[in-house]
């Protein structure tokens, strides 16, 4: 129907006082249960007059129900054509999205619903990350764009279908915060941890020339899959307009020309090659395309639009996540990156780097199947054991779901994706003062082990085993010829670079085969195979 979907977190007191913690939107349309939804806050396409209606709306929920004290959920639907608004659903309780919320705004839901409960008001709570500059009855004011996307694991079930419904099917999600949506959106696509780097091209199933092929484009982006967001950039570089992307997805066409301005800019820079000068390379920047993204645009490498980067003194600042918009000064370490172009002025850093000793923590990213809460266990301990020690903890990581993402678990938190380059950044920011002694990637499964070596490369000490004896274990041919030196016994195995090679080695070792990668955990891209023709699938 196209129906848009909002969410407001409602906080309330035994005296009545309520508060608007934070309104998420969802950009993908009414159907898709809200936790496989991309989703942002705070709400985007909505009035002020339809806000502060929504927000009656809600308030008046709670004290319908009776939810005398702590947080709840509201969840509404609005028809785009006439404004109609209804409640769909209300959750009494805290709920995944008020840890998004939590995280979002830096407000603790929890914390201050369990005060609540044993008969504090709202008014009566300092705020912890304002340090008490503000009562807990203050409402969060956002002022930058937070973005979810879930992550899901279809890979590991063949059979299953990845069309999104109402009932929920991903494993996870990553939240990314910038200044504008665009680079709040692109950072969480990099955040994924599947191979992107930002919003990158993708196949449409079932192309053909000619209006088959438009009809194709409009059935894959009418189809709600964890592709879609891609599909409807993809339909807008196939020439699709606007108006028939809205008219297939029926995404609202304010989210759609954020998407053709990242496309547009996108083929700008395939025609003229990476801007020479500060001023369009930080634009570039500022709208979240990542080293890695320009550099597949402009077939360089990585490392060569880096290098560019910092000829031209292109760096992130870091803002802080405080509440109150900057209305007063936050002692909270609890940061962002963006390459906000200032108005006027220098561009500010909030990081305000301390002279400590400190050691870098480097979380596991969104959860997945293999890799999971049990790694940010680890995070957390390591965090208070290294406070212990009488070292600053320093955290990154970019799950809403966790622990180690709470701003009181570590001394400074960073909430940014695990990619080299947005890790190197935060170490530069982090060197400028006091002594970074190591980064540990022991601890978050397998996504920090990916970055140890692109941190030494960088001159960055890496903590606990050595960036080459992790690839020794994870590597498998290394790993085989280990075993071999040291005469231990392993079953017949071999390393193929190629299909070629992969049906040499099979045809030597015999079926049934386990196949898999280096660099995995928890089985991921590992299959059983039984014949010739499911190797050629694989």
């Amino acid at each position: 129907l196209g129906w848009k979907e909002y969410e407001m977190e409602v906080v309330r007191d035994t005296a009545d006082n309520c508060i608007i913690i934070c309104s998420i939107e969802n950009i993908d349309p009414m159907g898709v249960h809200t936790g496989d939804s991309i989703t942002v806050a705070p709400a985007l396409t909505l009035t002020d007059k339809e806000y502060q209606i929504m927000r009656n709306a809600s308030i008046a929920v709670l004290r319908e129900i009776g939810v005398e004290t702590g947080g709840s959920n509201v969840q509404f639907a609005v028809n785009p054509a006439d404004g109609r608004l209804v409640v769909i659903e209300m959750n009494p309780r805290v709920s995944r999205s008020s840890a998004l919320a939590s995280k979002a705004t830096g407000f603790p839901i929890a914390k201050v619903a369990a005060k609540l409960a044993v008969g504090y008001t709202l008014d009566e709570l300092d705020n912890d990350i304002t340090g008490g500059a503000t009562p807990a009855s203050f409402e969060p004011s956002i002022d930058y764009v937070v973005t979810k996307i879930p992550r899901f694991a279809f890979e590991k079930f063949p059979g299953a279908s990845p069309v999104l419904t109402t009932a929920m099917k991903s494993v996870g999600e990553v939240m990314a915060i910038g200044r504008t949506f665009a680079e709040s959106l692109q950072k969480a696509l990099r955040g994924l941890e599947t191979g992107l780097t930002g919003l990158d091209e993708i196949e449409i199933p079932g192309m053909e020339e000619g209006e088959g092929s438009k009809n194709a484009i409009r059935a894959a982006i009418g189809t709600p899959t964890p592709d879609r967001l891609r599909q409807v950039a993809q339909a807008l570089r196939l020439g699709l307009s606007e108006a028939e992307v809205h008219e297939a997805c029926k995404i609202d066409p304010w989210f759609i020309a954020q998407f053709k301005a990242i496309v547009d800019m996108e083929a700008r820079v395939r025609e003229h090659g990476l801007p020479a000068d500060a001023e369009n390379l930080r634009m570039l920047k500022a709208m979240g395309f990542s080293d890695a993204r320009l550099a597949s645009l402009t077939k360089k490498r990585p490392k060569e639009v880096a290098e560019l980067r910092n000829a031209l003194n292109v760096r992130p600042v870091f803002k802080r996540i405080d509440t109150c918009a900057a209305e007063f000064a936050s002692p909270t370490a609890y940061m962002y990156s963006t390459y906000e172009t200032p108005f006027v002025g220098e561009l500010r850093s909030e990081a305000e780097v301390s002279t400590a000793k400190k050691v870098v923590i480097l979380g596991g990213g969104p959860n997945r199947i293999g890799q999971g809460i049990e790694f940010d266990y680890c995070c957390c301990h390591a965090a208070f054991a290294l406070k212990d020690a009488g070292y600053e903890a320093i955290m990154i990581n970019c799950n809403p779901e966790t622990v180690s993402t709470d701003y009181d678990t570590s001394d400074r938190l960073y909430f940014e994706p695990l990619t080299a380059e947005d890790v190197i950044e935060i170490l530069r920011a982090e060197q400028e003062k006091g002594e970074v002694v190591g980064v540990i990637v022991q601890f978050g499964g397998q996504t920090p082990l990916k970055l140890a070596e692109a941190l030494e490369k960088n001159g960055i000490p890496i903590l606990g085993t050595a960036p080459d004896m992790i690839d020794l274990a994870e590597d498998r041919d290394r790993f085989q010829k280990l075993l071999m030196k040291l005469d231990l016994t392993q079953p017949n195995n071999g390393i193929a670079y190629s299909v070629e090679q992969a049906r040499l080695v099979a045809s030597e070792i015999g079926f049934p085969l386990v196949v898999r990668p280096s660099y995995v955990l928890g089985g991921r891209a590992m299959q059983i195979l039984h014949s010739e023709s499911q190797l050629q699938s694989y």
